[in-house]
């Protein structure tokens, strides 16, 4: 009898290969990359660093390791890297750690402004064993550096975050670096999200800025779930010592073994994002993002679109979520500048452009879809959040059924699995 899981498994993969997948934190692996994350690579404990284990049998994994830090090292031009980490979270931890005590100031950009948990938001490790400081965006949805450097004066923080996850626009590292020199900061850049556009020429580096970088390798760097953690000249110039740190903070500070797998996975995307192709990807995937946003009536720097839904109504990004699931299209809903309705029930939506981009969509199909996803919020207008808190629960579980039966919904995710069945999933026949 086949196991439910891999049929579960098979399941996933039709959702995947018929649907538009407009997360724009979510992409798609190579074929190499799932097969380095399905080795036997997963057998091995090798807890401690290459050439000081705490097993033995890890003369190969030692290499698959080293392999993958210099590999790292190059791609970014820093002087020191850190593979281990499991995931993004874990490693902005260990970054808080190394960098500080407990109780220190950490500045980051808020959560509702487009900014990380990790960074200082309420119920995070970031807020509850370290002072946490927020900045803003402004009116115009960008970040308010006098507010910043006003906050970073008053509070001096000993950590500085330059690094978001909802935000559209390019990052100025310089003028973060100035506020943060002008307090005597560590400053970090979390640059999860456009790892991929960084490492393409679309976006500035940070390596001349700050001092310690943290990314995720599953967004746009087109790697397994997992993350980097790199030191910049100036990092070690700032602390002789910040290696060390590092190293003590991911174990015995947070983990225990590493995922060899995760390791060996990481290092393949890594040498695939040296290659010429990886940049022309990169151009594309802001190229996509910049004309889906145009057609959508907004704007974006990046691979991201951040979009109000404030003209079709009151509190919609989770109706206009669902709705758009139901035609085939994943986005989720976020927060917007000057939210005014709820986080819980916020009244936008977060959508990109990397996954669609790696299976080969060009402008003229952002077009196209920014046209499905116009026609699925037509469908959501009238179906206002309720202002009464108590109301809402309800309401939403009415929304979901009525949703689930518009005939136009299903129309439109018809025409969306005859366009996306045309376009290829790495992994997936």
């Amino acid at each position: 009898m086949a196991s439910k899981v891999f049929k579960l498994i098979a399941e996933e993969a039709h959702r995947q290969k018929y649907g538009l997948e407009m997360i724009p934190s979510e992409n798609y692996v190579s074929e190499n990359v799932l097969k380095a994350l399905g080795s036997i690579l997963t057998n091995k404990y090798s807890e401690g660093f290459p050439g000081r284990r705490y097993y033995g049998g890890n003369e190969v994994i030692d290499k698959i390791e080293n392999y993958a830090v210099e590999l790292a090292k190059k791609l970014f031009k820093v002087p020191a890297a850190f593979v281990q980490a499991y995931s993004g979270s874990p490693a902005n931890q260990a970054v808080t750690m190394a960098v500080c005590e407990p109780g220190d100031v950490v500045m980051g950009l808020s959560l509702s402004s487009g900014g990380h948990l990790t960074h200082g938001a309420k119920l995070s490790f970031s807020s509850l064993f370290y002072k946490a400081v927020n900045y803003s965006v402004g009116e115009d949805w960008k970040i308010d550096f006098d507010e910043l450097e006003e906050l970073a004066k008053k509070h001096k923080p000993k950590l500085i975050w330059a690094g978001t996850t909802a935000y559209p626009f390019k990052l100025d590292y310089k003028k973060f670096k100035k506020i943060a020199d002008e307090v005597g900061a560590t400053l970090v850049a979390d640059c999860s999200h456009i790892t991929g556009l960084i490492i393409g020429g679309v976006h500035q580096s940070p390596v001349p800025y700050v001092d310690i970088i943290m990314t995720t390798t599953h967004k746009t760097l087109r790697g397994p779930r997992g993350a980097i953690i790199l030191v910049t000249e100036r990092g070690l110039k700032k602390d002789p010592e910040i290696k060390s740190k590092i190293e003590r903070a991911i174990i015995p500070g947070l983990q225990g073994g590493p995922h060899n797998h995760q390791t060996a996975a990481i290092a393949v995307s890594l040498e695939e994002a040296l290659k010429p192709s990886f940049k022309k990807y990169a151009v594309q995937v802001a190229e996509n993002a910049k004309i889906l946003a145009k057609e959508l009536g907004t704007v974006s720097e990046t691979h991201l679109v951040l979009l109000s839904l404030t003209k079709y109504g009151y509190g919609l990004g989770y109706q206009a979520q669902y709705a758009l699931e139901e035609a085939g299209i994943t986005v989720n809903k976020n927060t917007i500048p000057g939210e005014p309705a709820s986080p819980f029930y916020p009244s936008g939506i977060r959508l990109g452009t990397p996954a669609l981009t790696t299976r080969g969509m060009k402008e003229k199909d952002m077009v196209k879809v920014a046209g499905w996803i116009k026609r699925v919020l037509e469908e959501i207008k009238g179906l206002d959040l309720p202002k009464e808190q108590d109301k809402r629960k309800d309401f939403l579980k009415e929304v979901k059924v009525k949703l689930a039966k518009n005939k136009n919904l299903k129309t439109i995710k018809a025409e969306i699995e005859r366009f996306a069945g045309k376009f290829p999933v790495p992994g997936i026949r």
